[in-house]
């Protein structure tokens, strides 16, 4: 499986954005998949996640109640909508995939290229 991420670019403080992630070669369904970030100078970190079959999700605390994410195994994709967009959400964003669901960046065997979402104020 092989993670590609599509969306980003730069939005407006307060704003909506919505990302997708979807796979070329093996399908996404079976998979648990994840978004992190990575902002300029610090460490990529845990965003939320989805198990294989979509009925448990997990946020930082950072997102809850802004970010949602969901699978569509109709389209093989899953989307990360992100709302109330602030400054500091500004990052690479990241679409991971893994047998399991997990905060830790190290339990994720697939990972994709990332896509730019900035934040203006």
């Amino acid at each position: 499986v092989f993670p590609l991420e599509t969306g980003g670019g730069v939005v407006q403080a307060g704003g909506s954005t919505r990302l997708s992630c979807t796979s070329s070669g093996r399908a996404l369904e079976t998979y648990a998949v994840g978004w992190f970030r990575q902002a300029p100078g610090k460490e990529r970190d845990f965003v939320a996640s989805v198990n294989w079959n979509g009925d448990n999700t997990d946020y930082a605390d950072s997102v809850k109640g802004r970010f949602s994410i969901a699978k569509n195994d109709a389209k093989d994709a899953v989307y990360l909508q992100m709302n109330n967009l602030k400054p500091e959400d500004t990052a690479i964003y990241y679409c991971a995939a893994a047998w399991g669901a997990s905060r830790d960046e190290g339990d994720w065997a697939y990972w994709g290229q990332g896509t730019q979402v900035t934040v203006s104020s």
